[in-house]
């Protein structure tokens, strides 16, 4: 017998707390310990909408867009679509004064049709067709990034008037004897490395095109990148680089893009990008740089998605049955999985998940969340701690799925993808319906 079930007053009188970090900043539990997001029971969601369902707290995610405005005053912000993106999620970007990054013309077509300046939008090309690079040229898209000799042979041909480019070069950097291993020569990413003079010829190639007017550099360091001083070391090789391009072409670039790729904690130990220490590092990076080149500086450009939708988003499922095996290890299965969320499979994402319909009165132990598809990789979550007493039908909150799970999902084993509902003040609203078995015959044409 536990305290809670003595004093089972305990449970209303203390509401469990959850740490911003992690959770949306909205998250907190009524007195009947159901877990809430931006105003509404996250049971009632899943009773309204179904589940799996994937939740986005407006509230957060437009707290933390603003967040980065605040800390990196003097930085462009351009939200990276691919990590969320729907018409309203583009709104909301666009309503807190960011620009918006696309990597397809499904996600242009999304931008625009959420209102996004076709100005403020960044495409990135990588292995982009002739026609998709004619149709981002003819709605007037602000700046592309290309990254390979196609891109800039595929682009000269349709551009009809100057079109405002920018190279995506690898900086190679080695900080603290760690290796960006995606921002190194053997990077398997688009982009021309700065040796070995492949920047350098793809910036003859599209200088060599009057109807391309080139603005500046991009890179990419990764993903997860916590330490700040990266992003000063790219920054000062890059103004280097841009320096050799004045000094050989008498061209003076005027930007600097520096990607995204900040690190966000899904667990409580997990590191995170500390977005102060950023903006100085930033700042000090350039003064150095520019300084030691005699370089006008130029505007930067950072591109955070998962550092602002990450936190925004929490999944929703139903337990189907917990089982204990002979071990003694605890699998609790659950509606949802691989169709929903591939990245534990893809990459052995860790995530942090709570009971989300009620006080939990038993104390806590070690579960693995499997999911639906039965299969070697098929979890959710491992060595979770939840209570001891979770029971089928019980609801389970996941955080951290703002990011690379409405936009990865699939339709593996024919499920269909979960709905995308947005909750704010109170209220929800569904951003993206459930897709139907209707939905996935349509496309069929046997």
């Amino acid at each position: 017998m536990t305290l809670l079930d003595l004093l089972p007053s305990i449970g209303h009188a203390a509401p469990r707390r959850f740490d911003p970090a992690i959770w949306p900043t909205t998250a907190s539990s009524d007195e009947d310990g159901r877990l809430c997001v931006g105003g509404m029971s996250l049971s009632d969601i899943a009773d309204e909408f179904g589940t799996p369902a994937y939740v986005i707290d407006e509230t957060d995610f437009r707290h933390r867009a603003r967040r980065y405005r605040t800390a990196l005053r003097d930085v462009e912000i351009a939200y990276a679509g691919k990590s969320l993106l729907t018409t309203a999620v583009a709104r909301w970007a666009r309503e807190e004064g960011l620009g918006v990054g696309i990597c397809s013309p499904g996600e242009l077509a999304v931008a625009l049709a959420g209102g996004v300046d076709p100005s403020r939008i960044v495409m990135h090309g990588n292995t982009t067709s002739p026609d998709e690079l004619r149709d981002a040229v003819a709605v007037g898209v602000g700046r592309l990034v290309l990254d390979s000799s196609l891109d800039i042979a595929y682009l000269a041909g349709p551009a009809r008037r100057h079109q405002r480019v920018l190279i995506r070069v690898t900086p190679d950097t080695d900080i603290h004897g760690y290796r960006a291993v995606t921002a190194g020569i053997s990077d398997p990413k688009p982009g021309f490395t700065l040796t070995g003079g492949h920047a350098a010829e793809a910036v003859r190639a599209v200088l060599a095109h009057p109807i391309l007017d080139l603005i500046g550099l991009h890179c990419h360091l990764g993903s997860q990148v916590s330490d700040p001083a990266r992003y000063g070391e790219a920054i000062r090789r890059l103004v280097a680089a841009m320096a050799d391009i004045r000094a050989h072409h008498g061209v003076i670039l005027t930007e600097l893009n520096i990607g995204g790729g900040h690190a966000v904690p899904y667990l409580r130990e997990d590191p995170e990008l500390d977005l102060d220490e950023l903006a100085g590092v930033i700042e000090d990076a350039l003064d150095e740089a520019c300084a030691a080149e005699r370089f006008p500086r130029p505007a930067v450009v950072v591109e955070p998605g998962r550092g602002i939708s990450v936190r925004a988003g929490v999944t929703l499922y139903r337990i189907c049955s917990v089982k204990t095996r002979p071990n003694g290890h605890t699998v609790v299965a659950v509606d949802g999985g691989i169709s929903d969320n591939p990245r534990v499979a893809l990459g052995g994402a860790r995530y942090t998940v709570a009971l989300a319909n009620r006080h939990a009165r038993t104390e806590r132990r070690a579960v693995t969340v499997a999911g639906r598809h039965g299969e070697a990789g098929n979890e959710i979550a491992r060595d979770v701690e939840l209570p001891a007493d979770i029971r089928a039908g019980d609801l389970l909150a996941v955080a951290g799925t703002g990011s690379y799970h409405h936009s990865m999902a699939s339709n593996y084993t024919m499920v269909g993808r979960p709905p995308l509902v947005a909750v704010s003040g109170g209220r929800a609203r569904e951003l993206v319906r459930r897709e139907t078995i209707a939905d996935l015959l349509v496309r069929d044409c046997g």
